[in-house]
């Protein structure tokens, strides 16, 4: 498949990219500074360009297959980035839509799930991250309002574990006691929902 991916130098894309290659995939990786792609080099094609802006957006998207992301904004979060998420998405949607490739899979949070007991996930988000629990759902709202083929993957604490391939995945659940997972087997997830073009406008839950 040949694959866009967004947030491509953060934790989770760099799995995204690391993975995916190994996998044969034709990855591009659209970034604002590539330095920390250098280990791939040869192994993937960069571009530069601002993931917030629509136009330099669509110019990447087009020709691929899918867009994979794992944009997130760093915490704790500081009052600039209290709309970034939103943004993002407001930005995604209108750059696909100006190109033929609907199918987006990208990462938000498991403090959404509302219905999570054990762990109080939604609970945790509002109490202690209340603007990435506001930002993450105006996201959300956006993708699920759009005619994009979009699958969202809400994963709990994230660790920096390897990819064992070993965790669950729940459509519309967070995983009962699924209180974290690693980075490498979110990005496992990502790539496997794109291979196999499954939940297709889902949102996933998946832990260890």
């Amino acid at each position: 498949m040949k694959l866009l991916v967004l947030g491509a130098t953060g934790g989770v894309g760099l799995e995204v990219i690391r993975q995916a290659t190994n996998r044969a995939h034709s990855v591009t990786a659209f970034v604002r500074s590539p330095e920390r792609l250098k280990p791939f080099n040869g192994r993937l094609t960069i571009q530069q360009g601002n993931l917030l802006d629509s136009a330099e957006l669509a110019h990447a998207i087009k020709g691929h297959d899918a867009v994979l992301s794992g944009f997130g904004p760093r915490l704790p979060l500081a009052k600039s980035d209290a709309n970034l998420l939103r943004n993002f998405a407001a930005a995604l949607t209108v750059a696909a839509q100006q190109t033929s490739v609907k199918r987006v899979i990208v990462v938000s949070t498991a403090f959404l799930f509302k219905d999570s007991v054990l762990p109080p996930a939604h609970l945790i988000g509002r109490l202690f991250f209340p603007s990435v629990v506001a930002d993450a759902s105006a996201m959300e709202r956006i993708f699920m309002h759009s005619d994009l083929d979009w699958t969202i993957v809400r994963p709990p604490q994230l660790t920096d574990d390897p990819c064992t391939g070993q965790y669950r995945v729940r459509e519309g659940h967070l995983p009962r006691f699924g209180f974290k997972i690693s980075r490498a087997n979110v990005a496992d997830c990502i790539i496997k929902t794109a291979e196999k073009r499954a939940a297709v406008q889902t949102i996933l839950g998946a832990s260890n």
